[in-house]
């Protein structure tokens, strides 16, 4: 039996993006979904590949976006909780605070979806002590905001210089893409003392580099052999160290400013879409050649030596 590895999209909507940004416009929640969902299942079911979605809670209270997330589930891929507002201030909240952002969404998924959530990532890979102790009192079975990552500070710096922030919105989002010292935390899953499970996300091992497929669309854009030989020597390192990755996706690994032109901003969005969508397809058939690649849920269950938790439909379904 290969290791057990896992691939989850987090499926940041445009309204987010430019929420988190400090863009206007949007407060009417302007929407892709409908045009990025199914390039993704269609990409997914070329690689004969189940992956994790990390879903916005608001998203799925708007009719607009419900074909879309059905059809996630309907296509048999795990749906996990994302925070219902996507704010990277997450770590913030009050526990009542928390309790009721992670209620929101869940309530809101399950009714489109039919099916209950049981994984969680923060927004900007927001986390606390508080966030985690709330996830757990809810039942929840695995949390994956971590990003041992040195670049984090980097790409925050990066992100407020290409915004519109004001000095006290950059003060709110202070904890976007980690801390430093969150380089130095385990590559592995591994459980909190709340008995909540942890599946960090991969960077590489030894250099703490991102390896999520943002940044490989970012040097695409440069040199499409230089993304392609930074992946492998990362999935080269990841096997010489023993580490199963968790490879993280986003919308836009599979969208150009051709299709959001309001998305310009954002790295990687000039090169054009067919060829992120062939390096994402790379990327998860090379995990599928030494690993065995699945839901986040899968990945935590392997690493806490239990089953896979059933796919809990309500009542709704």
């Amino acid at each position: 039996m290969k290791p057990a590895a896992s691939i989850s999209l987090d499926l940041d909507n445009l309204w987010s993006y430019l929420k988190t940004q400090g863009a206007p416009g949007w407060e009417s929640f302007p929407s892709y979904l409908d045009r990025v969902v199914p390039r993704i299942l269609e990409s997914l079911d070329r690689c004969g590949q189940r992956i994790t979605f990390f879903i916005v809670g608001q998203d799925a209270t708007m009719e607009s976006n419900r074909a879309a997330l059905k059809s996630i589930a309907d296509a048999g891929h795990e749906v996990a909780n994302h925070s219902f507002m996507h704010e990277p201030w997450l770590h913030l909240y009050s526990r009542e605070q928390l309790h009721q952002e992670i209620r929101d969404a869940e309530n809101a998924i399950a009714a489109v979806t039919g099916k209950t959530t049981q994984g969680f990532r923060g927004p900007g890979f927001s986390t606390s002590p508080l966030v985690r102790d709330v996830l757990a009192e809810r039942g929840y079975a695995y949390d994956a905001s971590i990003f041992p990552s040195a670049l984090g500070p980097v790409a925050r710096l990066f992100f407020f210089l290409n915004s519109k922030l004001s000095a006290e919105e950059k003060a709110q989002r202070k904890g976007l893409y980690g801390k430093f010292s969150d380089a130095f935390g385990t590559l592995r899953p591994f459980a909190w003392e709340n008995g909540l499970m942890e599946v960090p996300v991969t960077t590489m091992p030894l250099l703490r580099l991102p390896m999520h497929t943002t940044y490989l669309m970012f040097l695409a854009q440069k040199s499409e052999w230089l993304a392609k030989f930074y992946w492998n020597s990362a999935v080269t390192l990841c096997r010489v160290r023993g580490v199963a990755p968790s490879l993280l996706l986003h919308p836009t690994d599979f969208l150009d400013e051709r299709d959001v032109p309001q998305m310009g901003f954002f790295p990687g969005m000039k090169l054009a879409a067919e060829k992120k969508i062939a390096l994402v397809e790379h990327t998860i058939r090379s995990l599928q050649q030494h690993w065995q690649a699945g839901t986040m849920d899968e990945h935590a269950a392997s690493a806490a030596g239990r089953a896979p938790l059933p796919r809990l439909f309500t009542q709704t379904a």
